[in-house]
Order: C-alpha cells, then structure tokens, then sequence
C-alpha cells in the first residue's frame, strides 16, 4: 500500500525543522503543514494529544491509499523513510545491499538524532525552559562534552569532504545542518569551517523555504507564557 499525502506538524527551528527541509528537498512545497504553537501550549490540547502522546513536534502524519491516516513521531525515523522512498532524489545510500556508505550514513544520522539530540536538548532545557529547576552545571557538563567529543568528529569529517557523509549533499545533512544551528545558538561549533559548511547549505532552495519561518522562533518562551507551560512541562 501507498501513500497519497504527507501532513508535518511544526514549530520553527525545533526537530520539526529538519523534517520540513527533508520535505521541500524531495517535495518542493507538495506536502501540508500545520504548526503547532508550542509556546501556546497547544502540544498539550487533547486533539493533540491523540496524534502525538510525546506532545512535542515533529509528528508526520501520512494519508494511506485507503484513506487511512498513521502517524510518525521520531525525526530520525522520518528522516530515514522519507529519503528511501525517493530514491531518484538520490539523498540516501540505497539499503537494497551492504555498503560503507549506508553503514556511515545511518550511523551520522543516528548520531545526530540521539546523540547530538540529548546534549542540545538538556542545554536548551536548562538555559530556557526549566525556570528555577535550571541546573547551570548540566548546561555546563553538555557544553563541554559537546566541545571536547562531538565537535571533533564533525570537524574531522567537514575537513575531508563538503558534507557530513562525502561531497554530496545528503538526508544526513539536514538533520546536522539542523543541529549546527541549534548548536551555535547557544554558542557551540563557532570554528569557521562550521559557517563554511552551514554557508554551503543555505545556497539550497530547500535550505531557504525550511527556515523561512525563523524569525517566529525565539530561544525562550514569552515571559506571559513562561508560567502556563512549566505547569505542563516535564523536560
């Protein structure tokens, strides 16, 4: 059975972002989205909730043949299918064979959605949405970690080839193009040759329609909404 539509709920500049690049780089614009105010709380609203129990964004949403609809709630898993399912784009190593290259390009792609994913996330958590639960040496031990181990790896690979998986743009890039941005917002990968490769990036079309939403995005809440989500808010 076959798909006839895909749905992507998001919120700028969170996971969601990586998955909509993804998109619009197999897609174009052919797909429906519908964003979820994450600082409105809507991510908690019951109706929400049926779709996505994480209450968190991305969740996919994809219309069946039949005219059934399933929903995928994992960036990383969205990521993989969606580039397999167009090979002509040619965004993935096929997975019809073993090959050095399949074998890297699930491992970076697993890198950067687990990882990566928690770092960034208890940085973020701990500097912008936990309040007076904050723990500034959590910020501080994540930030570290990431300087001393990730950083390296991602440098070593951007020094031999444009991308993260060889010369050619590939799915993997989306979700660590993704992470290079939230990453420098709380001022990681700063080295030139991270600008050099995000400066790579920004000159896909796809690139550009992902993250025309960026300036709805801000790093914390509206302080008059600060209050409303840490009573739902578990980390």
């Amino acid at each position: 059975m076959n798909f006839t539509r895909l749905k992507l709920y998001h919120f700028p500049c969170t996971r969601s972002a990586r998955v909509k690049w993804l998109l619009h780089e197999l897609l174009g614009d052919d797909f429906d989205l519908e964003v979820v105010p994450l600082y409105d709380g809507a991510q908690y609203s019951p109706d929400y909730l049926l779709k996505n129990p994480n209450h968190n964004v991305p969740a996919l949403e994809i219309t069946l043949e039949n005219g059934e609809s399933t929903i995928m709630l994992e960036s990383g898993a969205m990521v993989s299918l969606l580039a397999d399912l167009f090979p002509e784009k040619r965004l993935a190593p096929a997975p019809v064979a073993f090959s050095l290259a399949r074998m890297d390009y699930l491992q970076m792609l697993h890198f950067g959605t687990t990882w990566m994913d928690m770092m960034l996330w208890q940085i973020r958590i701990h500097t912008h949405l936990l309040g007076p639960d904050s723990d500034a040496r959590t910020i501080d031990r994540y930030k570290n970690k990431f300087v001393q181990e990730v950083e390296p790896q991602l440098s070593a690979r951007l020094e031999r080839t444009g991308f993260i998986c060889g010369d050619q743009f590939s799915a993997v890039d989306c979700v660590m193009g993704q992470n290079v941005l939230w990453a420098g917002a709380y001022g990681l990968c700063q080295d030139a040759i991270f600008s050099d490769y995000m400066g790579r990036l920004s000159q896909r079309a796809a690139f550009t329609s992902a993250f025309a939403d960026m300036g709805d995005f801000t790093l914390a809440p509206p302080a008059s909404k600060g209050a409303a989500l840490a009573s739902h808010f578990s980390g």
